[in-house]
């Protein structure tokens, strides 16, 4: 009977397992960037916006600008951000801008491989056709820095990079926001920059063990890298702790909470290297977002 029931069991991993294999990873929509003129400016402030540089550029070990680097540290071991400068042989200098846009939007990498959802170009499936020009122009004005980012340093077998795959193809899903029609322009362009290339909830939504969000616990905090606290942000707990609009937009200005106390840890990172270079109206509509009370489950 056991022998039975370990059989039983083998034949049935070894079907899902093969069901896991077939199907298929999600993807954004095609975008044709032929005929685009990519603006730098625009491309360099939505740099800023998708948080590119705080995980490119290696601040505390003095390196250069987004010549990666800079440990990511997860339950599943330590990412390195890689070198995204000019650097033909090191870094994306000999990509093409096909190429660059499917690795931020899609998180496929020249070579056909899948990008570890680290990356989170699930919330960049947010940028339009435009917008990837437009970043793709800034980073070609970026020097170039020889050297590679250290390997990522993994619990085997996470470092593997068919299951990266296979977590997509379990787990990924594409932030593809359209404008709701029936709320304001600050509210929708709110609600594209905390849920598309801002990723708010890559920090700030609880994962399950296989690392994928907990979809009812968005926005919910939990437990970040080396036990620091995440906190809530969802509009209940925002407005329980007396947190108003200008708060809001203030904090992510200048780091600085309600009580006079500073944004520590990781968000005093994204402070620093990413929401003190967005615009007041940005600020005021990310803020306008978070506030709103009816958002974060509807998305």
């Amino acid at each position: 009977m056991l022998r039975r029931l370990l059989i039983v069991g083998g034949a049935l991993a070894v079907l899902a397992g093969g069901i896991v294999l077939a199907l298929p990873v999600p993807t954004g929509p095609e975008r044709d960037l032929s005929g685009l003129e990519g603006s730098v400016e625009h491309g360099a402030y939505l740099a800023r916006i998708g948080g590119c540089f705080a995980c490119h550029t290696d601040a505390k070990g003095g390196g250069a600008m987004l010549a990666g680097g800079a440990a990511i540290e997860t339950p599943f071991g330590s990412f390195y951000g890689p070198n995204i400068t000019t650097h033909e042989r090191d870094a994306i200098g000999a990509w093409t801008r096909e190429e660059f846009a499917a690795a931020v939007s899609d998180g496929i990498a020249p070579d056909g491989t899948h990008y570890f959802p680290v990356f989170p170009y699930n919330h960049y499936a947010a940028y339009s056709a435009q917008d990837l020009a437009d970043l793709w122009a800034a980073f070609r004005t970026v020097p170039p820095v020889e050297g590679k980012a250290p390997s990522h340093d993994l619990v085997f077998p996470i470092g593997e990079r068919l299951l990266a795959s296979r977590w997509k193809a379990l787990f990924h899903e594409p932030m593809m926001i359209e404008p709701d029609p029936e709320r304001s322009e600050a509210w929708n362009r709110g609600r594209w920059l905390a849920e598309g290339p801002g990723h708010c909830s890559a920090c700030h939504t609880p994962r399950t063990l296989f690392g994928a969000p907990v979809e009812d616990r968005h926005f919910k905090g939990g437990a970040g890298p080396d036990g620091e606290h995440i906190p809530a942000i969802t509009a209940a707990a925002l407005l329980a702790d007396g947190w108003t609009e200008e708060d809001v937009a203030l904090a992510l200005r200048t780091g600085i909470k309600p009580d006079g106390d500073a944004l520590g840890g990781s968000m005093g990172e994204v402070v620093s290297d990413a929401t003190r270079y967005w615009s007041p109206d940005d600020l005021r509509a990310i803020a306008t977002y978070l506030l709103d009370g009816t958002d974060q489950t509807e998305r």
